[in-house]
């Protein structure tokens, strides 16, 4: 259900928001539906859930570290969690700069 929010190609508030939500959440359980997600969308949706999570990392009152989140991912059994994940870790780093 999550991850058809994510990827919901009539309304991309809808994936902005619910990208920033996880996020903001911040757990590894969160994180995986944002990759999973990230793993199946096209170039427009990937931008749209990238600016969502971006959205969260750059909140004042901060966020749990996304990154800590893509690093157990980076492990997860499913290689399309480890390669979203992989691509959040580097929006993440985007981040920070």
């Amino acid at each position: 259900m999550l991850v058809g929010l994510l990827l919901d190609v009539e309304n991309t508030a809808v994936t902005r928001q619910t990208a920033e939500a996880l996020a903001r959440v911040g757990t590894v359980a969160a994180v995986r539906l944002i990759a999973l997600a990230v793993a199946e969308a096209d170039d427009n949706q990937a931008d749209w859930l990238q600016t969502g999570v971006h959205d969260a990392l750059v909140e004042p009152d901060g966020v749990p570290d996304v990154a800590v989140a893509c690093g157990k991912l980076a492990r997860d059994p499913e290689e399309v969690v480890r390669r979203g994940a992989a691509e959040i870790s580097a929006w993440t780093d985007d981040a920070r700069c």
